[in-house]
């Protein structure tokens, strides 16, 4: 019997993955839940396990693919049926290698009969014309059928940006699957200035932001061509969705960043206090990082702003608070998510934060444990950095960069009011927030807060 794999649903926003690396060929044995392929997604890297045990006898999608979500990819057959695994083919999906074979052939030349009468074309110059009311049509149609056309031609993500870029999603033409509006599409489309047209909808003001159009009409640079001897390398699924991720948060928030400088000498002597005790009781290391997110988690009670997403012209102040954690790995940067952070204490901040750091590096992680988050903190410093000016992770409204802790004199000054210079472990903070609803005040008094509340070490471990 023959069991069809499928493109997994990675959680509810997503509505492809692109197929990175098999790691079964066609004639291999594959058991249940052993990883058949790996998949790239806006979210995260996974590998997907094999729904039964059988032998691969059809792949349907090659690496570097893009697969809608519940499309067949493959198929596995216990050893006797590779025809009845390719009957299913036609019935579930056109665009399948197998099936399309047979089929385009008789479409072509069914096609290009029409086009040879001459008269016909001619007699057809109106058609041309036919165009406008059509969509004319789709527009004087109910919001429900635009809306059924949107959703079949991208995906939520994709929806978001148009709305907020005011695009008629209808109206472009997608290189994805069946004509889909991809990100790619929707970005390209906004970077070329197009996206502008809809302004004359909006009210007189809006004409100030006419200039802010003006710089995309800058000629570019011609792209670089390889010389002898340059390696040309084709960027990754993962490196080509940070880049697009990153691109749209400039785009989209007022970028901000203060620094500070914060005394760590408390939290260092804590760390070595309890470091060995700390791991014979939870069997995890102790870090900086607990006491850092037990710090951010205190601000964010007591500093809302910046554990809220902006929705057009609302604010929503989010109930949770979900601290996304930066982690590279040797093909990009993934920021897995500890849900509802502020419930745990220091040992269960440390025991959440390197689990989630280990299966990341393994690509062992669930499509939820990397969405949802209200805040992210990421730590440049563990290399070296002192200091960055980090990028916020949309849809959130902030996020702290932590810069490399380190022994540094300092001076400081005795009850009496004398001055001498000590050794104190020190390190930079920076915080990137938006400035469209964050104002410097806010901000300051947030990094103020962590930094006395770091400095203070007042923590139970």
């Amino acid at each position: 019997m023959s069991t069809e794999v499928v493109m997994p649903q990675m959680g509810e926003s997503i509505a492809e993955g692109t197929i990175t690396k098999w790691l079964k060929q066609v004639g291999e044995r594959v058991e249940r839940d052993e990883p058949l392929f790996e998949i790239s997604t806006d979210k995260v890297d996974a590998e997907i396990p094999s729904p039964a045990a059988g032998t691969l006898t059809e792949v349907r999608y090659k690496e570097g693919d893009t697969v809608e979500v519940n499309t067949v990819v493959a198929v596995l057959d216990g050893g006797q049926g590779a025809a009845k695994a390719e009957a299913p083919a036609p019935k579930v999906e056109a665009p399948a290698p197998a099936p399309p074979a047979p089929v385009p052939p008789p479409p072509q030349q069914v096609a290009p009969p029409p086009p040879p009468p001459a008269p016909p074309v001619q007699a057809k110059p109106p058609a041309p014309a036919p165009p406008p009311p059509p969509a004319a049509e789709k527009r004087d149609g109910s919001a429900a059928t635009a809306e059924d056309l949107r959703r079949t031609k991208s995906s939520p993500l994709v929806r978001k940006i148009a709305q907020e870029h005011n695009v008629d999603i209808s109206q472009l033409e997608g290189t994805g699957l069946s004509g889909r509006v991809t990100k790619n599409d929707i970005l390209s489309y906004i970077e070329s200035g197009t996206a502008a047209a809809p302004a004359p909808k909006a009210p007189a003001e809006r004409a100030a932001s006419a200039p802010a159009v003006q710089p995309q009409e800058i000629v570019a640079p011609p792209p670089p061509r390889p010389q002898m001897g340059d390696r040309v390398e084709q960027m990754s699924v993962m490196r080509k969705k940070i880049a697009e991720h990153m691109v749209l948060s400039r785009r989209t928030s007022a970028h901000v960043t203060t620094v500070y400088e914060i005394d760590m000498t408390r939290i260092a002597r804590l760390r070595d206090q309890h470091r060995d005790a700390f791991y014979d009781r939870t069997g995890t290391k102790l870090t900086f990082m607990p006491f850092i997110f037990e710090a951010v988690n205190k601000a964010l009670r007591k500093f809302p702003i910046f554990n809220a997403q902006v929705n057009g012209e609302q604010i929503i102040y989010k109930q949770d608070i979900n601290l996304g954690m930066a982690v590279a790995l040797d093909w990009g940067l993934i920021v897995p998510v500890i849900k509802r952070a502020d419930d745990l204490s220091i040992s269960g901040l440390a025991r959440a934060a390197n689990d989630l750091a280990d299966r990341a590096r393994t690509k062992q992680l669930k499509p939820d444990e990397v969405t949802g988050g209200t805040f992210t903190i990421t730590n440049p410093g563990v290399f070296g950095g002192l200091f960055g000016t980090p990028i916020i992770n949309q849809p959130q409204l902030a996020i702290l960069g932590v810069g490399k802790i380190e022994k540094r004199a300092k001076v400081m000054t005795t009850p009496d009011g004398d001055d001498f210079i000590g050794i104190r472990w020190m390190a930079y903070f920076a915080l990137s927030f938006d400035h469209r609803v964050i104002d410097g005040a806010d901000a300051e008094r947030f990094l103020a807060f962590v930094k006395e509340q770091l400095e203070a070490g007042d923590f139970s471990v």
